[in-house]
């Protein structure tokens, strides 16, 4: 089918048989739940649609929902996205599998409706598992993966499959939608688990905990999250075997092998990156890249293997913490400290301000001086920064 990223993400969750969406309309996610509606009015998909008045609301109806054992779904972006960030945190806490899509959007103010993954990256915290596809294909399937992660008894976390606004969600691709039967082989129903909410054998769950326990409700957690890295694997690999698609796990690997130098990034930049790495290649210039798709649980020991041997990297993102620098920067660094590789930060796109391959391969020829001339900028670099009186 020729579909958008975000007609993906909806006959992704029709064919995981989602059966309570709950959500908010908010640009640019507002097609995914509009194709949902259709689907149920149109008795593709036999689900509850519940109609709320805002994003906190959308997630405490999917968390009511995941409580008592039905498969939930639900989408925002940006500005949503931080009103309901309250309940984000109930929902790991409460270890309920939930899946969200988020379109990366840019925070107000100014208001901006173009992608920036501040949004996304500001949740980091919270105890979901956060992925970032780079195509509409890889959100369809990665929000069928999602579901089969989440609902694993080692994991029982939440998860935000994240992409790009315009980039991803508005822009059309011919995607194999696979076949509902294929799917349901692949991702059972939900089964219960121990703290699944019955009318029938009722308890309290998630109430007040004094100091003596709080401790090892977070520890758990981490836990869950450290140990989803082996399941999101053998996820990949058996949805590989099934649907004839594999993403590499956490991090995807491109021209890697004998490379002296990596970009590393994630999301719409993706494809571009990968263009540029072609025609460097082609000059001569051992460089490869390496995306990163899962962001939680952060993929630490990957990326190390990757890059042991290399002679410098250069991230690239589209995102800033104020007063620190690049969030997958800092990342980075406290996962490479102890390998000493030189590493120059570039903040680009922000606010959805376009940047291709060609914006990459200036990216790299500056970089490749600094790396052999050992001058490398201490601060993250703004490209294309424009000066505003």
């Amino acid at each position: 089918m020729i579909l958008s990223g975000n007609y993906a993400a909806a006959y992704a969750a029709k064919l995981a048989r989602v059966n309570v969406i709950a959500a908010y309309p908010i640009t640019p996610q507002t097609q995914i739940i509009e194709k949902l509606a259709e689907f149920i009015e149109n008795g593709e998909l036999n689900a509850r649609y519940i109609r709320v008045e805002s994003e906190h609301s959308a997630m405490a109806a999917c968390i009511g929902a995941a409580a008592v054992g039905a498969r939930p779904f639900t989408a925002t972006a940006s500005q949503g996205l931080i009103y309901m960030s309250e309940m984000l945190w109930w929902a790991a806490g409460a270890r309920l599998p939930i899946v969200m899509g988020v379109v990366t959007r840019a925070l107000a103010p100014p208001w901006s409706i173009w992608s920036d993954h501040s949004d996304i990256l500001s949740q980091r915290d919270t105890g979901w598992l956060i992925f970032f596809p780079e195509s509409a294909q890889e959100v369809l399937d990665t929000i069928i993966q999602a579901y089969k992660i989440s609902e694993d008894e080692e994991v029982l976390l939440p998860i935000a499959v994240a992409w790009d606004a315009f980039y991803i969600s508005h822009s059309y691709e011919v995607v194999d939608v696979p076949f509902q039967r294929n799917v349901d082989n692949f991702l059972p129903s939900r089964k219960k688990y121990k703290h699944t909410l019955d009318i029938d054998n009722p308890f309290s769950h998630g109430n007040l905990v004094f100091p003596e326990y709080y401790m090892e409700y977070r520890y758990y957690i981490d836990d869950a999250s450290n140990s989803s890295k082996k399941i999101i694997r053998e996820v990949d690999e058996e949805y590989y075997k099934i649907f004839g698609r594999k993403y590499g796990g956490l991090i995807e690997r491109y021209r890697c092998d004998n490379a002296e130098y990596l970009f590393i990034s994630l999301g719409a930049f993706s494809g571009d990156i990968k263009e540029a790495v072609d025609r460097l290649r082609n000059r001569g210039y051992r460089v490869g890249f390496i995306r990163i798709r899962c962001i939680r649980p952060f993929p630490s020991n990957d990326i190390k293997e990757v890059m042991k041997d290399i002679n410098g990297a250069i991230i690239i993102e589209r995102d800033f913490s104020f007063g620190k620098g690049g969030i997958l920067s800092t990342e980075i660094k406290s996962a490479l400290y102890s390998l000493n590789i030189p590493i120059i930060s570039y903040i680009a796109g922000i606010g959805g301000r376009d940047v291709g391959y060609e914006d990459f391969i200036k990216i790299f020829q500056f970089s490749y001086k600094c790396f052999n001339l050992e001058n490398i900028p201490e601060k993250p670099i703004w490209y294309g920064l424009r000066v505003i009186k």
